[in-house]
């Protein structure tokens, strides 16, 4: 199993960068990575494939994050409905 997730946050435009989260996003994509560099790289693909329209009314924010050990809820996904 994989220790590193990519994490794709799709947030509202009006939510600064540094208040969009997990808590705050509209929609969360996760892919496991198993290297920094293959977390980078799944989250330049989830990126191109969000498909978010122009404009300022969302907007992507992409992280690599470190699984959640056992005993620790897994990963949130969300979608938007």
């Amino acid at each position: 199993m994989s220790d590193l997730l990519s994490v794709a946050l799709v947030c509202a435009g009006t939510l600064l960068a540094q208040d969009c989260s997990r808590d705050t996003a509209l929609d969360i994509i996760v892919a496991p990575a198993h290297s920094p560099m293959e977390c980078l790289m799944h989250a330049q693909t989830m990126a191109a494939q969000a498909g978010l329209p122009g404009g300022g009314d969302r907007y992507l924010k992409i992280a690599c994050e470190h699984r959640r050990s056992e005993g620790q809820p897994g990963p949130l996904v969300r979608r938007a409905s």
